[in-house]
């Protein structure tokens, strides 16, 4: 397979979803299109992307009206049957939400909105998502968001740790995780996990604000070069030009 085709939901209040698109034509080169909201089918894409943004303008809760779209119902469906869904902030919510990965996004523990790049340690490399990373690597990543406080039960955590379906948490730049790295308070400094089956990741961070050079932060593209490289297409061995 030499491309495939990647979908990016729009939702009312996304504002992430361009620049998804963008990095998945412009910079992947794959073929690239919109979803609407009010679509009862994610065609015949290989890939689902939940951007970014205030869905709905998040009233009761993030992502909860959303989950309720018409095309959420086929992107249930095709979750289930191992397609991959790629829910990145706002998207992460409505993963959650839609009962697809385990866990809620609470308020951010300081209740304020948060916008700044931070590092985030790889926790796995054993996901499509992280193919092209290294285990222990610290990759700089922004985040905006009110509400990424992953909380999650006792059980559920554990099942987590037990499982390897943690992907990213936050760290110092030394890819020490600590109290002080933790930007919202998530349990165990969770940014990012993956469902059982491992074809549904849900990261708080925005991997497509950190994909092109102009912005001298790629380490995002190491996301989406997982993704790719698990499809079979050859791409780049380092992608790395942060500062």
């Amino acid at each position: 397979m030499s491309r495939i085709k990647i979908g990016v939901v729009v939702f009312p209040g996304s504002n992430c979803d361009h620049d998804a698109h963008y990095v998945a034509s412009t910079i992947l080169r794959q073929d690239a299109q919109l979803l609407w909201h009010k679509d009862g089918s994610v065609g015949d894409v290989d890939v689902v992307i939940l951007p970014g943004g205030f869905s709905y303008g998040d009233y009761l809760r993030c992502g909860a009206i959303a989950r309720f779209s018409p095309i959420m119902k086929d992107v249930i469906r095709f979750a289930k049957n191992g397609g991959v869904v790629i829910g990145i902030c706002n998207g992460f919510q409505i993963l959650t939400e839609a009962g697809l990965l385990p866990g809620v996004l609470l308020r951010n523990k300081s209740l304020r909105f948060i916008c700044r790049t931070v590092p985030l340690r790889v926790e796995t490399t054993a996901t499509r998502f992280t193919n092209k990373c290294t285990k222990g690597e610290v990759l700089r990543i922004p985040i905006a968001h009110g509400d990424g406080n992953y909380f999650a039960d006792d059980d559920t955590l554990q099942q987590l740790e037990d499982n390897g379906q943690i992907v990213f948490r936050y760290c110092d730049e030394h890819g020490n995780v600590t109290p002080e790295a933790n930007p919202n308070g998530s349990r165990n400094n969770i940014a990012g996990i993956v469902n059982d089956q491992g074809n549904v990741l849900g990261m708080m961070p925005h991997p497509e604000r950190a994909s092109d050079s102009i912005l001298r932060l790629t380490d995002g593209l190491k996301v989406f070069y997982s993704v790719l490289e698990s499809f079979g297409i050859s791409v780049p061995n380092t992608t790395v030009v942060s500062e």
